[in-house]
């Protein structure tokens, strides 16, 4: 549960919001290392929405440790996570947070999941009622740290340093490489492919790595021309959409830059005003609503 005062990305200075963006780094390096050093042999799979949402016991530890440490940093602030837990706050800013986006990866050992943390402006739980102001989103297999605050730019960590993130210079959505994920429900996942299949002849070809967080970081990274996935929630996308934007990015939703479960998507500048209209209107003729 959290509680939300009259807040806007105004009232978070310059310096609070990098202070806050190194906080997001630290809290995801804590829980990355705790992933991959205490992955148990059982994993103690359970399932969510459906039987193929798994959720291990890791995701909950992974959260535990992130409340745990933000407390200890931001006391006044509210915490939403994908999994149990989360607290009320007072300063008008929360923490949105997946322990582990891309389970799936995770269970299978594929290396590519991610943490992600951010911390927000508004109502996280109403679409275009909040915007984030400081995220992160780390790879544990790869070390790779994704990370940015409102108006700074966005940045990627490695051990050989930090570099500054740029989308591509695309312009041709036929030549876009186009990421995308899908939902775990049976008849969504059924409409979400008719949508696949309509939009894979007009561009390059297609990616699917398992998990938002990354792909919008793929995105701000050059490594995607562009992207769109439906039945995303906060925490899939929160920290993970505001790198994009620091990067470049233009983002949007099925109608404006409002972004819902329903679409979102992201572009380089270049392919913005070709993609984001393609995209909408097959969403709207195969996948229509998703609440």
């Amino acid at each position: 549960m959290t509680t939300h005062p009259a807040a806007t990305a105004s009232d978070v200075s310059v310096g609070l919001a990098a202070v806050l963006e190194e906080i997001a780094c630290t809290v995801a390096r804590a829980a990355g290392r705790l992933v991959v050093d205490e992955r148990p042999v059982d994993l103690g799979v359970s399932s969510k929405s459906s039987a193929t949402d798994p959720v291990t016991v890791m995701d909950q530890r992974s959260q535990e440790l992130i409340i745990e440490l933000l407390a200890a940093a931001r006391p006044d602030d509210a915490v939403l996570g994908e999994e149990e837990g989360g607290s009320t706050g007072t300063s008008g800013l929360t923490w949105v947070i997946d322990p582990i986006d891309g389970t799936v990866n995770y269970l299978y050992g594929i290396p590519a999941y991610a943490v992600s943390v951010a911390v927000v402006v508004g109502d996280p739980a109403v679409a275009g009622a909040w915007q984030p102001v400081a995220g992160a989103v780390l790879n544990p297999e790869s070390g790779e740290l994704f990370h940015a605050h409102l108006g700074g730019g966005a940045r990627l960590t490695t051990d050989a340093g930090t570099r500054t993130l740029r989308t591509t210079a695309a312009t041709d959505v036929a030549h876009a490489l186009v990421g995308t994920g899908f939902g775990y429900a049976a008849d969504l996942r059924r409409r979400q492919a008719e949508l696949l299949v309509d939009l894979l002849p007009r561009v390059r070809d297609i990616r699917r790595h398992g998990g938002a967080a990354l792909d919008l970081c793929g995105l701000a990274a050059g490594r995607l021309d562009a992207y769109y996935e439906s039945a995303l929630n906060p925490w899939d996308r929160a920290a993970g959409e505001l790198v994009a934007r620091e990067a470049g990015a233009v983002l949007g939703g099925p109608v404006g830059d409002v972004l819902t479960r329903d679409l979102v998507w992201g572009a380089a500048p270049g392919l913005a005003a070709q993609f984001g209209p393609l995209v909408r209107e097959l969403s709207a003729r195969h996948v229509g609503s998703v609440d």
